[in-house]
């Protein structure tokens, strides 16, 4: 009930219906007219009042925080005088508006504090070990990922973790790795920039295959929210892939980039969690607080942490400060709270979409599940570049499924787009979607 409360006076905003100052009625008065507990009223504008949408004051009241009123949906946005894209909804960004800069500027504060003067060093190449004992217990709640400290190992992206691995890889003689048909293309050339063959795995109508062929040595794969596609990862499929590394001695690559944010149910948990010994574990700071911290880590299976560290090098690379505030961030509760409030923030948005969608485009289907920064929609066979192009024209960036196709000449998935809400601001995001909705109808 004030999780419904607190959508309804938020989406009352956003329509225009509560005004820019509105006294709203005292949380007594509102919980006898609604037959609630005073408690649940009073909890909801708390956690409106934390989001910016109420203001309250001693003596003044509950009001309507004084923001940006949202424009109807078919309202025509402010292009820039250059003709260049307005709002950006390419998926792989946070909003960076919402990075917690007082919590964060405070826990830095406090690190360095209590760091030791050793911190300043060299240090060790897997990274602070303050950052390391932390991720390891918050990764065992949040992820179900099982894992000691001294088997982390701290690196700058995701991208620098699978330099890592490939370079580990060839070591060991590996000469291929299996990717899905469907995701980040830059993945398979740094693979190939290893001397990788990369292989295809194939999209079905229940996601990603991730059993590779006999012969391959790894596997890449997004199993908590497929990129770009947005599936998640079955249970026979987990138990498939995790038995083929068992029996082959393959390794399995898990990149939980946006593992944390699902909106329908708790979040998924990691592969990771069934084979430790079998599965490499990559998470990053990119999605949850911002890409430019350059935090990552990856969780190894014992028999391999040895050759990572030797492939990262005898010198810590990742700057200091930056792991000893996420420790402190993490210790202190502070992220998990972020967490929590940036999963609400993204599920109003895609909240959004989705009414919006059925409103005014309800040919255009939402494909994946309710998760992550962004959502993939189906579109009418044929239409992709048209409806990009008239994205474009509308001031959005915005991607085609086509764009992350591994292989050109794969057979195709069904034209769709592929939408981020993560980048905008609250303040843009209505207005971002009402561009979308208008080149999507």
């Amino acid at each position: 009930m004030r999780r419904a409360l607190a959508t309804a006076v938020r989406e009352a905003v956003r329509a225009g219906r509560l005004a820019p100052g509105t006294q709203l009625p005292s949380s007594r008065q509102l919980a006898a007219d609604l037959g609630l507990a005073r408690n649940t009223v009073a909890d909801a504008y708390a956690d409106l009042v934390a989001e910016g949408w109420l203001t309250a004051h001693r003596g003044s009241g509950t009001r309507v925080a004084d923001r940006i009123t949202p424009r109807p949906i078919l309202a025509r946005p402010t292009v820039e005088p250059s003709g260049t894209p307005c709002y950006d909804l390419i998926p792989g960004n946070p909003d960076l508006t919402a990075f917690p800069r007082t919590a964060w500027l405070k826990a830095t504060r406090r690190a360095l504090a209590a760091a030791p003067d050793d911190a300043l060093g060299y240090g060790d190449p897997r990274g602070r070990p303050e950052l390391r004992a932390a991720l390891a217990d918050h990764l065992a709640r949040a992820r179900g990922v099982y894992v000691s400290p001294e088997h982390i190992l701290i690196c700058a992206g995701v991208s620098h973790g699978l330099q890592i691995l490939s370079r580990v890889l060839a070591g060991r003689g590996a000469g291929n790795v299996a990717v899905e048909a469907y995701g980040l293309r830059s993945y398979s050339r740094l693979l190939g920039a290893a001397g990788l063959q990369t292989l295809l795995l194939p999209l079905d109508t229940h996601g990603i295959d991730p059993v590779p062929p006999d012969g391959t040595d790894a596997v890449l794969l997004t199993p908590a929210h497929q990129f770009p596609v947005g599936t998640v990862l079955q249970r026979d499929r987990r138990m498939a892939v995790v038995d083929w590394a068992r029996r082959t001695g393959g390794l399995v690559l898990e990149d939980d980039y946006d593992g944390e944010f699902r909106f329908d149910r708790q979040p998924v948990g990691a592969l990771q969690g069934l084979a430790p010994e079998c599965v490499v574990y990559l998470g990053t700071a990119s999605n949850t607080l911002a890409p430019g911290l350059r935090l990552a880590w990856m969780a190894l299976p014992p028999t391999l942490a040895a050759e990572a560290i030797a492939a990262k090098g005898q010198v810590d690379s990742c700057e200091v400060f930056g792991q000893l505030t996420m420790a402190e961030f993490i210790t202190s509760g502070a992220y998990s709270g972020h967490i929590r409030a940036a999963r609400r923030r993204y599920r109003d948005r895609r909240d959004a979409l989705v009414a919006a969608l059925a409103q005014h485009a309800p040919k255009v289907r939402v494909i994946g599940a309710a998760a992550g920064l962004h959502t993939v929609l189906g579109l009418l066979p044929g239409t992709e570049q048209q409806v990009l192009q008239s994205a474009t024209r509308q001031g959005l960036r915005v991607a085609g499924l086509s764009r992350y196709r591994n292989e050109p000449t794969l057979n195709a998935m069904a034209d769709a787009l592929v939408v981020g809400y993560g980048v905008p601001s609250d303040a843009a995001w209505p207005q971002a979607l009402s561009a979308l909705v208008r080149a999507l109808s």
